[in-house]
């Protein structure tokens, strides 16, 4: 009834990036990624210098694309954490359990064969990709850097034997209600003690070398606090850089220096694009380019993304989180915002136990899936 394929020609991957367009055309709260990034990540990322992938589309009788599936593998990750895994990721799917079967298999075979015994996702090369398939939230327009896919999903995978390996939280919160008090005292502490200031991000976009030193503390802070996660490369570094920087500035932004003018932590906020890239359906062009323009440039956008909270590491642990929370508070509120969607965080961190201190909902819980193979 099926047949696998691998994505080997131009034309193959462009069924292949835009299968999720179909999948999902009737389907409101699905973000398309754009086409040229989509082409860009799995074709010419720099990841690719050291990772091993293979891409697969999934046919039925008709020679209609009913599947998609890629199959990575990072050694630095393995090297790191003394795994023999395979990783998967763009995997979408018909709801048919033989479809999601034939594709994982592929994946699984190619993983064994080139010498794995474990394969986990969905996941990226790298920490900066999307990952987790989406568990609770279905309701919910996802940010724009993170997966959509339908329920039955999950169901699929459990069925062929993949478990649990950890989930991510995110959270919806009313930008209206008041900080709380210990915040806001600790905060003042915090400031008075180390002299810790606001930085400028506009003026840290115009310099080549500052930028690479935020991204390169960006680097360090997480390599030891997030789980799973990859250091960068240099050029990983320079392409998340490139990417990143044209949607930070200090209207909703905020990095924090200490008394030596060095950077000590951060808060990366981006205004919700998702709502664009639905109208831009994949595509800069024709009009894709004005819908993303007019809404990060808008001053009337009523979410925001909280993209990455992060501090130096020998500023982790103290405090230091509460300045730039209180700093973030008042932009966002600044800026007319009435929501914000924190970015994905493991459940058990507890980094993520902050928003226990705020009105909050679960807006999404995501899952990376392993097994044995």
């Amino acid at each position: 009834m099926y047949r696998v394929e691998e994505v080997t020609t131009g034309r193959q991957l462009g069924q292949f990036i835009s299968f999720p367009d179909i999948l999902y055309k009737d389907c409101p709260q699905y973000v398309p990624a754009l086409h040229s990034d989509q082409k860009n990540s799995l074709t010419k990322v720099s990841s690719l210098k050291y990772c091993r992938r293979k891409m697969w589309l999934l046919r039925d009788a008709a020679g209609k694309v009913a599947g998609r599936i890629c199959a990575m593998i990072n050694p630095r990750y393995n090297e790191r954490y003394g795994k023999s895994r395979a990783r998967f990721g763009w995997f979408d799917v018909i709801n048919d359990l033989e479809a999601a079967k034939l594709l994982l298999d592929t994946a699984e075979t190619w993983a064994k064969d080139n010498g794995m015994d474990e394969i986990h996702g969905p996941l990226y090369y790298n920490t900066l990709g999307k990952q987790g398939m989406l568990v609770e939230g279905f309701g919910n327009v996802p940010p724009f850097n993170c997966i959509y896919n339908y329920p039955y999903y999950s169901e699929l995978v459990e069925k062929l034997g993949y478990a649990k390996e950890c989930d991510w939280v995110q959270y919806k919160v009313p930008v209206d209600q008041e900080m709380p008090e210990k915040i806001v005292r600790l905060s003042e502490v915090m400031k008075k003690r180390y002299n810790l200031n606001e930085g400028s991000i506009d003026s840290l976009k115009k310099d080549a070398d500052t930028v690479r030193n935020f991204f390169d503390v960006y680097n360090s802070s997480f390599s030891e606090s997030v789980y799973n996660f990859i250091p960068f490369t240099d050029e990983e570094i320079g392409e998340e850089a490139k990417a990143s920087m044209p949607f930070i500035s200090d209207r909703l932004s905020s990095v924090l220096v200490d008394e030596n003018g060095e950077l000590a932590a951060f808060g990366i906020v981006f205004p919700s694009i998702s709502r664009a890239l639905q109208k831009a359906g994949g595509k800069l062009f024709p009009f894709g380019w004005f819908h993303l323009l007019k809404a990060i440039a808008s001053k009337k956008n009523d979410t925001v993304d909280l993209m990455i909270n992060g501090a130096v590491p020998k500023w982790q642990n103290t405090g230091i989180s509460s300045v730039f929370h209180v700093i973030l508070s008042q932009k966002i509120r600044n800026a007319g915002v009435k929501t914000a969607i924190t970015n994905p965080q493991i459940e058990n961190n507890s980094a993520a136990h902050v928003w226990s201190k705020y009105d909050n909902e679960l807006y999404m819980r995501r899952r990376c899936y392993i097994k044995s193979i």
